[in-house]
């Protein structure tokens, strides 16, 4: 079975994109008692939003799902359409899956299609579908050392969109890792449009920089005499 059969792209693209959709930021936040994430800071249900809950642990826990339902959706296909296919088949099954689930968190069902930037998700979809060649380790490799050296993630994070699918042409990864690559870099840039002005401007949150302190509110004038 060197191509896909419409039923299973359908049942590869629903799957891989209801897996996306689950809210792990939200769904952490709430049993873990910190609140409705979507109230707090930016309002995002990723990771780096969690993070200002002041709860690691839920942080960390949202980092692991978001990553991890991308990866998920990836093997599933793989190995489904592995047993009675090629390996071409089963690696165009995989990034269409891996792309569904970036597209569900983006715009997950349960939460009227308001979900979260896709950074995690991104990663741990493009490590599970291309971990060798290592576009995805490469990948965050580049977020790591861009955000070691500017401490800023959000950069770092266009960093390692803008690179992944330029390491997947020359590493030769294949076609379907270098279109849902691109694809998934195209939407990472259009998520962070806020974000990318306040680079411009340079005021965009360092990592571990702690909040502004409110500006010192003039003492009041005596009164003037009668």
């Amino acid at each position: 079975m060197d191509q896909l059969q419409p039923v299973t792209i359908a049942a590869i693209l629903i799957g891989g994109y209801l897996l996306g959709s689950i809210p792990f930021g939200l769904i952490a936040t709430r049993l873990g008692g910190a609140g409705d994430i979507r109230t707090i800071g930016s309002g995002n249900i990723g990771a780096t939003n969690v993070l200002r809950t002041g709860r690691r642990d839920l942080a960390a826990i949202t980092l692991v799902g978001d990553g991890g339902k991308g990866a998920i959706a990836v093997l599933v296909a793989y190995f489904v359409v592995i047993r009675g296919g090629s390996a071409d088949a089963a690696q165009a099954a995989a990034a269409m899956a891996g792309g569904a689930a970036f597209l569900g968190h983006l715009f997950p069902v349960w939460l009227k299609f308001k979900g979260g930037k896709g950074v995690a998700t991104f990663f741990g979809t493009l490590i599970a579908v291309a971990w060798w060649p290592p576009v995805g380790l490469l990948a965050g490799a580049t977020w790591l050392f861009t955000a070691y050296f500017f401490r800023i993630s959000s950069l770092a994070a266009l960093a390692a969109a803008a690179l992944a699918p330029i390491y997947a042409f020359t590493l030769h990864a294949g076609y379907p890792v270098i279109v849902m690559a691109t694809g998934m870099a195209v939407l990472i840039f259009i998520r962070h449009h806020e974000n990318i002005g306040r680079l411009l401007k340079g005021t965009e949150p360092r990592i571990g920089g702690g909040k502004s302190p409110p500006p010192a509110v003039p003492p009041a004038e005596p009164d003037a005499p009668i």
